[in-house]
């Protein structure tokens, strides 16, 4: 029997989502239903879907039900599905999107200070910030393997350095802006050795002057794997900001502006509880709300 669901649709810097309330986890989607929700022809259209889960009510976050973050009990789980239906295990601009939906309907509050939510990469927290949202991604991991990537637009392979923050990604440096607009990213770049994973792949050019005022500033475009090309993608953005501190040396700031063809999201790497975390910042919109029947 065709099934009626609400939905509402937001975006983060152009990052967009169709937004699923589901609170007693009874809704299956298919990745076939994901799919169809994500077309922008024949669906509603989105780079993904954000179904708001109670933690307790999805398997993956039962684990999290009995952790309590500093901010307090991790009520809601955001249960990412990418455009083809696979699921994912962060989202930068999604969790945020989420947050802000949370406030929207009264299921959580901004305004109490940081919120807790459970995601497969573990739990994050979301508070205000003058951009619009921030969330901490915890710590990250530089992996030094050698990677090599082929995009079309860029000729031989570059190297690319491997980045975790709670999802995998791997960072290219081009040398200027028209290298970078130059790429054709209708096609999946393709990674040697591929990542068991696969991953994201963000490739950046560097502003000129790198740093302004203590601010470092690049600008980035990227092929988000089970999706394709984004106007913008959260943890990517934050990937590549590290990225390009990294090759920079220990003289680069801790505070970036990334710019992305949907906006810019600011990037920061303070000291949290004895260890450096990246925190990602930028606005969180909500367009519309309505409902869908599925197939």
């Amino acid at each position: 029997m065709p099934q009626t669901v609400s939905f509402t649709k937001g975006h983060g810097t152009g990052n967009d989502f169709v937004i699923v309330p589901d609170p007693d986890g009874s809704l299956e989607l298919s990745d076939d239903q994901v799919a169809v929700l994500c077309d922008r022809r024949f669906g509603i259209g989105a780079d993904g879907i954000l179904r708001v889960v109670r933690t307790n009510a999805i398997d993956e976050g039962v684990e999290l039900t009995a952790s309590e973050s500093s901010s307090g009990p991790v009520e809601w789980f955001m249960d990412y599905r990418n455009a083809d239906g696979s699921a994912a295990e962060m989202c930068g601009n999604g969790i945020r999107v989420f947050a802000r939906y949370l406030a929207e309907v009264g299921w959580a509050s901004l305004d109490d200070g940081p919120l807790a939510i459970g995601t497969r990469a573990g739990v994050k927290t979301v508070t205000r910030s003058e951009l619009g949202l921030e969330v901490d991604l915890g710590p990250w991991r530089v992996d030094d393997a050698d990677v090599l990537v082929r995009a079309r637009g860029i000729g031989a392979p570059r190297p690319g350095l491997g980045i975790d923050v709670g999802n995998p990604h791997v960072v290219v440096a081009l040398p200027d802006t028209r290298e970078l607009d130059g790429l054709d990213l209708t096609a999946q770049p393709q990674l040697h050795p591929e990542p068991a994973q696969g991953a994201n792949v963000e490739f950046v050019v560097p502003a000129d002057p790198l740093v302004r005022d203590g601010v470092g500033a690049i600008r980035m475009r990227v092929f988000e794997r089970g999706v394709g090309e984004t106007l913008s993608c959260g943890t990517g953005v934050a990937a590549a900001a590290l990225a390009v501190r990294h090759w920079a040396g220990p003289a680069a700031p801790d505070h970036w502006a990334v710019d992305v063809p949907g906006g810019t999201l600011g990037v920061r790497m303070p000291e949290v509880d004895g260890e450096r975390h990246v925190l990602l910042s930028g606005p969180a919109t909500l367009v519309y709300s309505g409902e869908v029947t599925l197939a």
